[in-house]
Parts: C-alpha cells; sequence; structure tokens
C-alpha cells in the first residue's frame, strides 16, 4: 500500500502543459488519481455495456500490528485470456481502487451501526480515457459488529444518479446473499446503456419475492446526468458558491472538507460541473485518501475533497492561494481574498439574481440541476459564446483560433478584462482544441443556448430600431 502511495503521489506532480501538450505522465500506465480530461463524462450517445466490473472491497487484517488493509475479495466478471499489456493493466487498476474505497486510512475496529455512504472516484489512463469508480460502503448483513465493505462499480460511463439506483438494487440483494447479485449484474451486463431520455428494463429473479422488472431510465438532458446540486446548495450559501466557481474559473487550488465521503463525493463533482461547457483538466480527487494528503501542497491547480479527521494535516501542510472550504459550517477557511472580483460584477449580480428567483419551489433534482446550472451555462454564453466566429479555417478544416480578435470583440471593459484571463486557462485551450478540429460547432446544450441567446440579441436590436423609427417620424 505504501508503495502504491508513492506512485501515485508521483502522478500527481503535475507540470502545467501548453496549449496542445498532454499533461499524463508517460511513466504511469494506469491512475493518475482523479484527473478530469477536457471530455465531460456524460458524453455518452448509448449502447455501451454499462460497467467492466462489479468488486467487493473488505477490511482485511494485516500480519502485523491492528491496522487493516482494504482488499478485492470479489470481482465480476473476472477477465481472462487477456493479453499481457491488458493483464498488468488491470493488475495496476485493481491495486489502486481499494486505496480509493477506504480513503480514511487503515485503523477501523467491527462496528454494530454505520450509516452507509455512497461516493465516487475516478482515474484516468495515459490515454485520456477514465474510469469511473461507484461506491457504496456498508455493514454486512449479519450478528454483532462487523467491518464495513464497499461494493464498487468500476464504468465508463459518468450517470451517478442511475449508478446510484444499481447500487440500490446490489444493497438489496446483499442482504439475501452474493450469489443472489449475480445473475442481476449479469443482466445488466448484457444490457445496452440506453441513450439520453431512453429506459432499460432487466428482469430479476429474488427469492421469496419473485421475478422483478426494474427500469433505469436515462435523463433526457445528459449534460447533468452525472451530478447533484442539492447538497452543494444545503452545504453553502449561493455567493460562497459563486465565488467557488469563479475561483475554478481561473484554475485555483480548492480544498473541500466534510465529515462524510457522500457529501465530498457530490460537492465536489457539483463544483467541477459548474464549469460546463469546459472541463476542469487538473488534479481532481473528490476524495483524498490519507496517503495521499500531500496533494493539497502541490504548486498546480487542483481540486479536492479532505475528511474533516485530517483538517489539522490539512492547516499544518505549506499551502499558497488556496480556497479551503468548510463544507460542515459552510465557511471559508483559507481564501486568496480577491474571489468576489474575478467575474465582471454585472454578470455576477445576473447569476445571483438567477440563482435566488424561486429556488424554494424548485422539488425534483432534476429541476435543482437545470434551475443551478442554467445561470452558470448563460455566463459562459455572455462572455465567450461568440468563440466559433474567431475560428479561422484552412481548405483542410483545420481551424486555428484568432484570440486577439476574439478579444477586442468584447465590448464591455470588465468583461474584455475577465476574458483576456480566461483565454489562457486549460478550460479554455483544452474546448478550443476540440473546436479546431470541428467544421462545425458540436450541436449540444451550450450551442443551444448561444443560438437563442443571439436570436434574442436580434429581436432586441429590431425593437429598438422600430422605437428609434417611431421617435424619429414623431418628431
Amino acid at each position: 500500500m505504501d508503495g502504491l502511495g508513492r506512485r501515485l503521489r508521483a502522478s500527481l506532480r503535475l507540470k502545467r502543459g501548453q496549449r496542445g501538450q498532454s499533461q499524463n505522465n508517460p511513466g504511469e500506465a494506469v491512475t493518475d488519481p482523479e484527473r478530469i480530461q477536457e471530455h465531460s463524462p456524460s458524453n455518452f450517445a448509448g449502447g455501451q455495456h454499462f460497467f467492466e466490473y462489479l468488486l467487493v472491497v473488505s477490511l482485511k487484517k494485516k500480519n502485523l500490528g491492528d491496522d487493516y488493509e482494504p482488499t478485492i475479495t470479489y470481482q465480476f466478471p473476472k477477465r481472462e485470456n487477456l493479453l499481457r499489456g491488458q493483464q498488468e493493466e488491470e493488475n495496476r487498476l485493481l491495486r489502486a481502487i481499494p486505496l480509493f474505497c477506504f480513503p480514511d486510512g487503515n485503523e477501523w475496529a467491527p462496528l454494530t451501526e454505520y450509516p452507509r455512504e455512497t461516493f465516487s472516484f475516478v482515474l484516468t489512463n495515459v490515454d485520456g480515457s477514465r474510469k469511473i469508480g461507484y461506491c457504496r460502503r456498508l455493514l454486512p448483513a449479519g450478528p454483532g459488529p462487523q467491518l464495513p465493505k464497499v461494493y464498487c462499480i468500476i464504468s465508463c460511463i459518468g450517470c451517478f444518479g442511475l449508478f446510484s439506483k444499481i447500487l440500490d438494487e446490489v444493497e438489496k440483494r446483499h442482504q439475501i446473499s452474493m450469489a443472489v447479485i449475480y445473475p442481476f449484474m449479469q443482466g445488466l451486463r448484457e444490457a445496452a446503456f440506453p441513450a439520453p431520455g431512453k429506459t432499460v428494463t432487466l428482469k430479476s429473479f429474488i427469492p421469496d419475492s419473485g421475478t422483478e422488472f426494474i427500469s433505469l431510465t436515462r435523463p433526457l438532458d445528459s449534460h447533468l446526468e452525472h451530478v447533484d446540486f442539492s447538497v452543494l446548495l444545503h452545504c453553502l450559501h449561493l455567493e460562497q458558491i459563486i465565488q467557488i466557481f469563479a475561483s475554478a474559473v481561473l484554475e485555483r487550488k480548492i480544498i473541500f472538507l466534510a465529515e462524510g465521503l457522500s457529501t465530498l463525493s457530490q460537492c465536489i463533482h457539483a463544483a467541477a460541473a459548474l464549469l460546463y461547457p469546459f472541463s476542469w483538466a487538473h488534479t481532481y480527487i473528490p476524495v483524498v485518501p490519507e496517503s495521499l494528503l500531500a496533494t493539497v501542497c502541490c504548486p498546480t491547480p487542483f481540486m479536492v475533497g479532505v475528511q474533516m479527521r485530517f483538517l489539522q494535516e490539512v492547516m499544518d501542510s505549506p499551502m499558497e492561494e488556496v480556497l479551503l472550504v468548510n463544507l460542515c459550517e459552510g465557511t471559508f477557511l483559507l481564501s486568496v481574498g480577491d474571489e468576489k472580483d474575478i467575474l465582471p460584477p454585472k454578470l455576477q449580480d445576473d447569476i445571483l439574481d438567477s440563482l435566488g428567483q424561486g429556488i424554494n419551489e424548485l422539488k425534483t433534482s432534476e429541476q435543482i440541476n437545470e434551475h443551478v446550472s442554467g445561470p452558470f451555462v448563460q455566463f459562459f454564453v455572455k462572455t465567450v459564446g461568440h468563440y466559433a466566429s474567431y475560428i479561422k479555417r484552412e481548405a483542410s478544416g483545420q481551424g486555428h483560433f484568432q484570440e486577439r480578435s476574439f478579444c477586442k470583440a468584447v465590448t464591455s471593459k470588465t468583461k474584455r478584462r475577465f476574458v483576456k484571463k480566461f483565454v489562457k486557462t486549460q478550460l479554455f485551450s483544452l474546448f478550443i482544441q476540440e473546436a479546431e478540429k470541428s467544421r462545425n460547432p458540436p450541436a449540444g446544450y451550450f450551442q443551444k443556448k448561444i443560438l437563442e441567446y443571439e436570436e434574442q440579441k436580434k429581436q432586441k436590436k429590431s425593437r429598438d430600431c422600430e422605437v428609434k423609427a417611431v421617435v424619429s417620424r414623431s418628431v
């Protein structure tokens, strides 16, 4: 475990790359832990397998001392006939996973009560592909004190709400027997992942209950299917969420503190999702394992979650220009000091006004997600939504972004000052790289909002012209 910790710590010593350069460590085939690449985890049309593995990670006592070591005690499916390179890659993956299933260290004791926790982590391969671990930690069924175990589903697909429902079904069967889990997961593995808005129905037999039909529906608006903003709203004020967004936009260091794994996982995913259509491209660890706490000393940008029990270790670490967010108390323990001044004042007020309108009337998680995400998407529409007009294309179709002209096109001085900083970030650079490769802007939610905004501006201009004409005639 110590060796793995050293390897993972080494993979976090990232240097901020220039545009077009990979930040992956070529020496590691798997597990640059938790680094989100330029592709959103929800960009899946449908048809893929739901998952790669179901794993059970249990605590086993070490040979020496009273500490426990997380160990994989069940794996479905068992992969056979792999090529040597594939086998090595799988072994590295499987060695890393237990560390993230029990990130809170090795000091455990059997328990009679333990609140179940649902959380997730991301492991990134050198080729940029990612595997997401969806975890449910709970006490096994049975009499007497027990050690918690983790059911972990490894998938390439980002859809946290849907996988939480799958973990509910796994937990229900776990209370009966491991043997009941196998046919359910086998049926799930054989089913194709549904397209946005579609449903897949699984047939499953449970002893004493008979045959059940389980429907799994994917949200129609796929850009929000990997997030739930309700926990972030519960923990923080709207003004604080905007300041976290502002810090993330300039790719600063952000640490979230909370007691529970679920709170950390959901809040950090929500904070990263505010950046849509851009994606955090730096160190990203929803729950930092104890052996990787040195991450908070990184000189490069990061967004990480740390359990409150490690607060003193974090405060004692040498850190510079970090935003330290206490989710338990809803406070900032450390900040740079300029978080309120990063965004253009008018646009910042627009975000706050939009978030505050009718927020107490929202009922479902889908309504909350759309309400929270919308103002931040609109912020990017108003500041950089004109990007496609400033990509000059060669005959081959390859585009070249005209950065200087793009910035000059922003008429407001406060907006232009912000845009000049934002275009230098990896967030924007990676987005523009993809846009330069494509002849047409991607037909997604962001492009839809850009077109709506352009149409609104045209209509306003037309109305203004009509008013001027009426005034001039009356004069």
